[in-house]
């Protein structure tokens, strides 16, 4: 893959992810906390409805494509099941109680509502295969521009309603929302008509679908432990606690989530890096540890400096966020950390043992579904942050541990260490010190200590600047 092609595809990621970190806390201006809170509601039950209804065979389509000979008999066998169970179960949910799916997210007793919703998570299921078609045909700027275009239509939505003084009720954000997946299924399906002709012509293969569902549906397992990771937070802020806290909440990790773009980044070039070293039998064990240093480096002083920082949070923010600062720190922990468990877990993909993966995110699932029913509750919003910090400690602990065991021993304390102590003053300041003095202090004293303790990290990084930049 060409320098070109991955930057191609690095743009849909990255340009998704940095709109959403403007996009969301941009609402917050003109939108009340729970408007924000319940728009998050149907972000998280339309990537659950994609999940579960999509039965794994997104990804064997993905795993059979190269090897077959009639790529659009595939796509069809893949992509018409999914379809017509999706069709099913949501007609099926509508005809029992027409106003469901609002009482359920939105605590809205609403037709209008529940259809919406219903166009929403269709098009996204079926935005999500038809993208597959672009990814697998190594069209990079049409499968990255897919992923931007939602956020950049919702974004410009949004904009229109307050333009123009349209109603700023939260229905008018559902809305905006859904129109703006129903373009993008729009223009991948005019960007993919020519193979979506080709299919028209040809049957399902069922000997295949049993093999395809062989292949997928196990996967559905890891997917749902890993969608349950991540959004199980959102869920149970939902239940347990109220739109408001969810909105804080939400708002807060649309502005953590800016570490998924360090992460996207660093993984898209880590993986197939390692894999290439051990195709050619050139795998040097220090230098993958010399990664994981700096790796750690990074992640020790961006949660740092957000916590050093997080006071100016305030005045982009709208008075009733005031909470985001404090929770910021504990929301970074999650990707931050995961994205150091790929450098210290590289050993369960050399190795071949992914179900161990699949295992260490079914048990971070669970603990953090312990933690938030213990302690939203009583902490709210500062409760999910810290429960999901918590869980994805454990995640990066167990996949650590899990690689030592099939790969091979590795140096774990000083990481480990530097872990608990990033995470016990996230915790400390997401629940106790909030915005203060003394906050202040701790986070500028673990910031000074880095210096010594990761100077190693420091002086490479300062030479290549030199080297870069003299």
């Amino acid at each position: 893959m060409t320098v070109n092609k991955v930057l191609s595809y690095l743009l849909g990621p990255v340009g998704a992810g940095l709109l959403g970190v403007i996009s969301l806390p941009l609402i917050t201006w003109f939108f009340s906390v729970e408007a924000v809170g319940k728009i998050s509601m149907l972000q998280v039950a339309a990537s659950f409805t994609v999940l579960l209804c999509s039965l794994g065979l997104d990804q064997s389509f993905i795993r059979e494509f190269h090897e077959t000979n009639n790529q659009a008999q595939l796509f069809k066998t893949a992509f018409i099941p999914p379809v017509l169970f999706c069709v099913v179960t949501l007609l099926a949910v509508v005809l029992i109680d027409e106003t469901v799916i609002s009482k359920l997210l939105y605590s809205e007793t609403s037709i209008f509502l529940t259809i919406v919703s219903v166009i929403c998570f269709f098009s996204a299921l079926c935005s999500r295969f038809l993208s597959l078609i672009l990814r697998m045909q190594e069209r990079a700027i049409a499968y990255s521009m897919g992923q931007v275009l939602p956020k950049l239509g919702f974004l410009l939505f949004v904009l229109t309603i307050v333009w123009f003084g349209f109603s700023r009720h939260f229905s008018n954000l559902i809305l905006a929302n859904t129109l703006s997946i129903v373009i993008v299924l729009l223009v991948f399906v005019w960007n993919t008509k020519a193979f979506l002709v080709s299919c028209l012509r040809e049957s399902i293969d069922f000997k295949k679908l049993q093999q395809l569902v062989r292949y997928g549906f196990p996967l559905i397992v890891g997917g749902l432990a890993a969608w349950g990771l991540n959004v199980m937070d959102k869920v149970l802020l939902r239940g347990l606690s109220s739109f408001t806290e969810l909105g804080i909440y939400s708002v807060t990790m649309s502005i953590a989530n800016v570490a998924i773009l360090f992460s996207s980044v660093f993984n898209l070039i880590w993986a197939p890096l390692v894999f290439k070293w051990v195709g050619e039998n050139k795998v040097d064990y220090q230098k993958i540890d010399a990664v994981s240093e700096h790796v750690l480096a990074a992640v020790f002083f961006i949660i740092c400096l957000s916590g050093l920082l997080s006071w100016v949070l305030q005045f982009l923010l709208p008075a009733d966020y005031s909470a985001v600062q404090y929770l910021i720190s504990a929301c970074l922990v999650g990707p931050l950390f995961y994205m150091l468990s790929e450098t210290t877990a590289v050993g369960i993909t050399i190795s071949r043992k992914t179900s161990l993966s699949m295992f260490a995110s079914i048990f971070a699932m669970l603990v953090n579904a312990a933690g938030n029913f213990l302690l939203i509750p009583k902490f709210g919003a500062g409760g999910a942050a810290v429960s999901t910090a918590i869980a994805f400690f454990i995640l990066y602990l167990v996949r650590t541990e899990f690689s030592k065991i099939v790969w091979r021993k590795m140096p774990f304390l000083k990481s480990y260490i530097i872990a608990v102590l990033l995470l016990s003053c996230a915790i400390v300041n997401a629940l106790y010190l909030k915005a203060n003095s003394v906050a202040l202090l701790m986070w500028a004293g673990l910031f000074v200590v880095g210096f010594f303790v990761f100077k190693n990290s420091l002086s490479l990084l300062c030479k290549f600047l030199v080297r870069r930049f003299a």
